[in-house]
């Protein structure tokens, strides 16, 4: 059984109240049981913190086990060399993913210091992201 981690980091955890004009009403837990049912032979797990340092833990746990990582590192994604020096020392893939355009928006998220050291990003296609991201692994 093929196992993924998706990881979202800061505010994510706000989903289906935070900007809904920008990231829609549906909370991501309740995205989760839809993903889960989606796949069921497949161990999706999921993980979300607000914390630098928690995400790259998670990235080290399981970035040499499974067999992908989907990860939305928020605003992390234009600043944070820390996560985009775990992913490259990880062999698991990572595709990272944006629910709302990061190249439409304000210039500095345009920019992804993460995304570098990434199998894949995919920016802009809201929740479906997550489960393109998801059927690249599964290929």
């Amino acid at each position: 059984m093929k196992q993924i981690q998706i990881i979202n980091g800061p505010n994510l955890n706000l989903l289906g109240v935070r900007e809904p004009e920008i990231y829609g009403t549906k909370t991501f837990e309740d995205f989760y049981i839809e993903i889960r049912k989606k796949y069921p032979d497949c161990a999706i797990h999921y993980y979300q913190s607000n914390h630098e340092g928690d995400i790259i833990d998670t990235l080290h746990k399981v970035g040499f086990m499974y067999d992908g990582i989907v990860l939305n590192a928020g605003a992390y994604t234009h600043y944070s060399y820390a996560i985009a020096d775990a992913i490259k020392a990880i062999t698991t893939p990572v595709i990272e993913v944006h629910i709302s355009d990061i190249y439409a928006r304000e210039g500095f998220r345009a920019n992804s210091v993460t995304g570098v050291n990434c199998k894949k990003i995919i920016s802009g296609k809201g929740l479906p992201g997550y489960i393109e991201a998801i059927d690249e692994f599964l290929k």
